[in-house]
């Protein structure tokens, strides 16, 4: 098997143990995206190892997160990234120990935008691990929501226009990114409040944050409606269905879908295809 075949099978292991909810939307893409998609996915989700990393001190996290963004805004050096993480080995997983790998299974013409992303991403989450995550105002939340998943979809819409021009709005992107983020902190905010991390804004309750989530929902919504491509309307569709069925899960007083639940919803959006 070459190298670069066997780095391609890596980064699918690998983004299959990282990611239960993108791993099903990705695995449907076509090999050229489902390729890109990948790749890019896993160089965001190493840094977010970093940054959710539960014993790394705050310092740190922030020096590993600016040194990653400024190495991002190169020609990567992969030497330099090995010495920066060496010291970090043995707790820091695979996925980001990676990092330069998952850089070489990027086709080239959009390696550049990955990067750049990615790149904008570490600086950001460096920002707010060093504010210990203090969000004081919506303000606040949509700066950070902007940070850690609305960067996903503005990179999103870099690839689709790489791919076959397909043109989207990159506020509405944006929209999509935190719509997802929303969910996931509703459905892991007393994890957070254990370990003393609140993304409520002051006088918000969790229905404000249920409404934030539901409006930000409703711009993901009229960003598929730019899409025409069968084979990204799909992938956009799943997180997106899985997002607003674990509301309803929330809302009813469980914590998540099931295994059923989450396998039916994928199968519906597929049949409609």
């Amino acid at each position: 098997m070459s190298t670069e075949k066997k780095l391609k099978k890596d980064a699918m292991r690998v983004l299959k143990n990282t990611s239960r909810t993108f791993f099903i939307p990705i695995s449907l893409l076509n090999p050229t995206l489902k390729m890109t998609v990948g790749s890019a996915y896993l160089c965001m989700r190493a840094i977010d190892e970093i940054e959710d990393h539960e014993t790394l001190e705050s310092e740190t996290k922030q020096h590993l997160l600016r040194a990653i963004r400024d190495l991002l805004k190169a020609p990567f050096n992969e030497e330099a990234y090995h010495q920066l993480v060496k010291p970090f080995a043995s707790d820091l997983p695979e996925v980001t120990l990676r990092l330069g790998d998952w850089l070489q299974v990027c086709p080239p013409g959009i390696l550049e935008k990955v990067k750049e992303s990615t790149s904008i991403m570490a600086g950001g989450m460096a920002k707010w691990v060093e504010r210990d995550f203090l969000v004081e105002s919506k303000e606040d939340l949509d700066e950070y929501t902007y940070y850690v998943a609305g960067l996903v979809g503005v990179m999103l819409s870099d690839i689709w226009e790489w791919y076959d021009d397909t043109k989207t709005d990159r506020d509405l992107a944006i929209g999509y990114g935190r719509g997802l983020q929303a969910v996931n902190m509703l459905r892991n905010q007393h994890e957070d409040a254990e370990r003393g991390v609140s993304f409520l804004p002051k006088d918000w309750t969790r229905d404000d944050l249920f409404a934030y989530a539901k409006g930000n929902l409703q711009k993901a919504d009229q960003y598929l409606e730019s899409i025409e491509t069968k084979n990204i309307i799909h992938f956009c569709k799943i997180p997106l269905a899985l997002a607003k069925q674990t509301l309803l899960s929330l809302e009813s007083g469980r914590e998540k879908m099931s295994r059923k639940e989450v396998e039916t919803t994928v199968e519906d959006i597929i049949k409609e295809g």
